[in-house]
């Protein structure tokens, strides 16, 4: 076949986004009920087509997020995760997906709007365990998405935006068990923190006296971004 005669095949763009928070102590992920076919009624990530030619990548994540669940992604930082361009992902046809990440604390009740029945968080456990099965390949979007998230925090700064102005270690732990998904050796995650050059300060208040053993010591995030040495999940799980 030679130049002339080769036709490109017809390609639809789309976006999906992956939005990660804690809430009630978990990972979640935010999922929208499709009220339109295909998958309708199945759960998915908010997404959809490029809306015209001109329209950007960045742009058409935005939208889709704000018609979708009624959240302004200009309070989130959006990252692009991967591209899903799989032949048989839609049945509408050959579909491929720019899919972007934000993990972000403290994000609101979204609010279900264009063609999505219903919004709300789900636990990533509960997904991953086939409990809410997702349309399309969004299972695998999901997957790749908390791999990263999960390899973030083993890096950089980010489980400290997950607590408040002052935290313990105990309760930064608590933002690692809940994105690695599994609990943590208490002594080795404290000497892997206090390693850790730059993520912590002393806080400037008294210690916080609980009901009952030895007042636990306050802590503020500190001014490092990136994590030196990092926190990795093989020695802090051991």
């Amino acid at each position: 076949m030679n130049a002339e005669q080769w036709q490109p095949p017809p390609v639809l763009l789309a976006v999906d986004l992956l939005i990660l928070t804690l809430r009630d102590s978990r990972l979640q992920a935010l999922l929208v009920e499709r009220g339109v076919d295909p998958f309708i009624g199945r759960m998915a990530l908010p997404g959809g087509f490029l809306r015209d030619a001109g329209e950007g990548l960045g742009a058409a994540a935005e939208r889709e997020l704000r018609e979708e669940a009624g959240l302004d992604a200009g309070a989130l930082h959006l990252e692009q995760l991967g591209v899903y361009g799989e032949p048989d992902r839609d049945p509408r046809g050959r579909v491929v997906s720019v899919a972007y990440l934000a993990i972000t604390p403290r994000l609101p009740d979204p609010i279900a709007g264009s063609d999505a029945a219903e919004a709300r968080w789900c636990s990533v456990d509960e997904i991953a365990r086939g409990d809410i099965p997702l349309a399309f390949d969004h299972a695998d979007i999901l997957a790749d998405g908390v791999d990263r998230a999960r390899s973030k925090i083993e890096s950089t700064a980010l489980a400290t935006a997950f607590c408040g102005d002052e935290f313990t270690i105990p309760e930064l732990q608590q933002v690692y068990e809940a994105v690695w998904g599994a609990p943590v050796d208490p002594r080795n995650f404290y000497r892997k923190v206090k390693a850790a050059a730059g993520l912590l300060a002393p806080a400037d208040t008294s210690p916080r006296k609980p009901e009952t053993g030895r007042p636990a010591r306050l802590y503020r995030a500190g001014p490092a971004t990136v994590i030196h040495p990092p926190i990795l999940r093989s020695v802090a799980l051991a």
